[in-house]
């Protein structure tokens, strides 16, 4: 009698748990091909969307974990319990199961192999798919290899895990700098370094060369105590590799994450046993934590977001079509409202004009922190802008007791996506406006630029809070950005210009201001800068000695007798510009780069639409977003500024069409032909004192004749 048992537990095993292990590891198989080694292809080949979102190494583990287990069993689970229905229902919703894998499969493959979307690519996929299934139930040789092929997860994980670039996240230790022991010679001025994002020297300048004090009174600010370095250039066209080789003195070589376990020899690392660091970093992780601390998930989004994200993008992996959107959405700065929410932002003891109440409400939540630091006290909330509150203890000496500090900022503005009008207040974004063409290169350029002013007003706010606290004069200020960008058509919006390219000027030369410690007299300096000469220059200013080789130069020692630059349009592929060549080119018109068309009728803009004769047309116009004209909040800090849609096909193209907003016209612009021919626009409405809380009137007129308004 005891030898019974065993012979049934043998058999129940063959008539019931093994043909589920096999279910389940084809199932594991086919969901590793279809998400799991698609996903970490991308995820694991930008280290920077990780940093970005605040996802440490262990989060990392728990997301890639997610999402190797969470689609097999669920697809297990389901199968199983229809199995309460009886065998054949269990058959029958297993093949389901793997026939939807196998289809979503052939689609993966398609898009990467052929031209083929939308519904020829599903017929397609479901005629391979049928072909597939047949073998797979006709065969048992087939079942057996999609067995087999479970091990694929497994390996797909080990390499992002040790190979992909996002290893040095998941992987991160606590290696110290390779270079050695810096030298401390001293004295050690405290610094403050503000690098921005995507801004090119030439959007700063006016038609003499200077820079443009009447759109930008803060950048003209600085720059009237600083040296201006108006030669420098950029080392590479991509944060990743563009921000390492700044604060690491040395060349891009290789792929690698921009986190401190690749880059282990960088600024922070050299200055972070004589300073106190304070860097709020975002697309990179460069300091170290027993230098900088644990970075804050709230700002970022962490686990939660990151899991969000990466489903949408395996949401676009599996679509038979292209999406349309904006890559660089995913870097949009995260507000103070979005953090905080509508009502503690509302609570909030602000001035009431237009510029405090926009920063208060949409100021990027890193420049709130690091305008808390600058105040002296990093947990506590700044004062409303506008306002100076004094640091604790006086004028900021407290704050420096423990040894002189280094507050750092890397803030994605005047990053994509342009949001931001200068007054503080935002709009959103149209996904899927180009940037390239005549017109629309006017409307990209136009709408960086209002970005480009808000920021130039997150720069006042830091001269004030610096003077506020005494701590200007005695600083080493130091304000960059890691790349430009390039609007000219042929080549807008491209990160990888190469050197001959019309819009390299755009994209390699970047604004460089360095103010000295008691510094109050300009300086304009036009020789040759390039990048990687920021660290060890930064490091003479402060007084500690470089222990490891840079391929830069200190310019408080000598400067280049060469004119010629090294620029990386790819990380292995570097590129030599001719940088007189390219200085020449921007100073001789500076306003004219990029070239665009200038905007029709501008002695419109801002008259009323009564001041005008005006007929009723037989058009109907589609407004994409007309909703949001039924109700705006302006308490939000988010108003329609951006107009967009269609007009019928027999309007000509180039036809001037006025944008009136609560009967005041706010922008004229062209009616431009779409791919397929179709009449689009697309207008920005500046003045955001057209706007009034609830409902406002939204019309459109064409002006053929320049002066009568045809309405629509």
């Amino acid at each position: 009698m005891t030898d019974q048992p065993a012979p049934a537990l043998r058999g129940r095993w063959r008539r019931h748990a093994r043909p589920e292990l096999w279910r389940f590891l084809e199932l594991f198989a086919l969901c590793g091909f279809v998400v799991v080694q698609p996903l970490l292809e991308v995820i694991g080949g930008s280290p920077d969307f990780f940093i970005f979102h605040g996802v440490n190494g262990g989060q990392v583990v728990m997301l890639v974990a997610l999402f190797v287990l969470v689609p097999p069993v669920v697809l297990w689970g389901v199968g199983a319990l229809s199995g309460l229905a009886g065998p054949r229902v269990r058959r029958v919703v297993h093949l389901a199961a793997v026939s939807g894998l196998f289809g979503l499969f052939a689609i993966e493959v398609g898009k990467n192999l052929t031209p083929v979307r939308g519904g020829l690519l599903v017929a397609l996929a479901v005629a391979v798919t049928a072909v597939i299934v047949v073998g797979y139930v006709q065969l048992d040789a087939a079942r057996q290899l999609l067995r087999f092929a479970a091990v694929g997860p497994l390996v797909f994980v080990l390499l992002f895990a040790f190979v992909s670039p996002a290893s040095a996240v998941v992987l991160a230790d606590d290696r110290p700098s390779r270079g050695g022991v810096p030298d401390v010679t001293g004295p050690h001025p405290p610094i403050v370094m503000i690098i921005l994002d995507e801004l090119a020297m030439l959007s700063l300048l006016d038609e003499t060369g200077g820079v443009d004090a009447e759109r930008f009174p803060n950048f003209a600010r600085l720059a009237g105590d600083s040296t201006w370095y108006r030669n420098a250039t950029a080392a590479a066209g991509w944060t990743p590799y563009a921000i390492p080789a700044m604060l690491s003195g040395r060349w891009p070589s290789e792929e690698l994450a921009p986190h401190h376990a690749s880059y282990p020899d960088n600024l922070f690392t050299l200055l972070g046993e004589v300073y106190q660091i304070s860097a709020s970093e975002s697309i990179t992780e460069l300091c170290p934590p027993w230098y900088c601390g644990d970075r804050p998930e709230w700002s970022r989004g962490g686990l939660p977001v990151a899991l969000a994200e990466s489903t949408s993008l395996l949401g676009e992996i599996v679509s038979p079509v292209d999406p349309v959107r904006n890559p660089y959405d995913d870097y949009a700065e995260p507000t103070v409202q979005e953090r905080l929410g509508a009502m503690a932002a509302a609570r909030a003891n602000r001035p009431d004009f237009r510029f405090a109440e926009g920063l208060t409400q949409s100021q990027p939540v890193r420049f709130q922190d690091f305008m808390a630091d600058l105040y002296g006290d990093p947990a506590a909330e700044p004062s409303p802008p506008g306002t100076a509150p004094a640091a604790p203890g006086g004028a900021g000496a407290e704050a420096t007791a423990a040894g002189p500090e280094l507050d750092f900022l890397h803030l994605l503005l005047p990053h994509t996506p342009w949001s931001y009008l200068p007054d503080g207040m935002r709009y959103h974004n149209a996904r899927g406006l180009s940037v390239d063409g005549p017109w629309w290169g006017r409307l990209a350029l136009q709408r960086y630029l209002l970005q480009l002013q808000y920021t130039d007003g997150l720069l006042g706010e830091t001269l004030d809070a610096l003077q506020a606290t005494g701590r200007y004069d005695e600083s080493l200020m130091v304000l960059t950005a890691d790349h430009g960008v390039s609007l000219t058509p042929g080549g807008a919006g491209s990160r990888e210009l190469g050197p001959t390219d019309p819009g390299i000027v755009e994209l390699a030369w970047v604004p460089l201001f360095i103010k000295e410690p008691d510094q109050t007299e300009p300086v304009v300096q036009d020789g040759n800068w390039q990048h990687v000469d920021l660290l060890p220059t930064i490091a003479d200013y402060a007084g500690v000695r470089v222990p490891w080789r840079v391929d830069g130069i200190s310019w408080r020692r000598e400067q280049r007798t060469t004119p010629e630059k090294t620029y990386y349009p790819y990380v292995d592929q570097p590129g030599t510009l001719d940088g007189p060549a390219g200085l020449a080119r921007i100073l001789a018109d500076p306003t004219a780069i990029p070239p665009v068309p200038p905007a029709p009728l501008p002695e419109l803009v801002g008259t009323a639409v009564g001041d005008h004769p005006v007929l009723d047309g037989d058009g109907r116009a589609e407004v994409e977003n007309a909703d949001q004209f039924e109700d705006v909040d302006l308490d939000s800090g988010i108003v329609p500024a951006l107009v967009h849609g269609t007009v019928p096909d027999r309007v000509p193209e180039g036809t001037p069409l006025a944008i009136a907003v609560n009967g005041r016209i706010g922008a004229v612009v062209p009616v431009v032909a779409g791919d397929e021919g179709e009449r689009q626009f697309a207008g920005l409405v500046e003045d955001t004192d057209r706007f009034v809380a609830g409902e406002n009137q939204l019309e459109l007129f064409l002006v053929p004749d320049g002066s009568t308004l045809h309405r629509l």
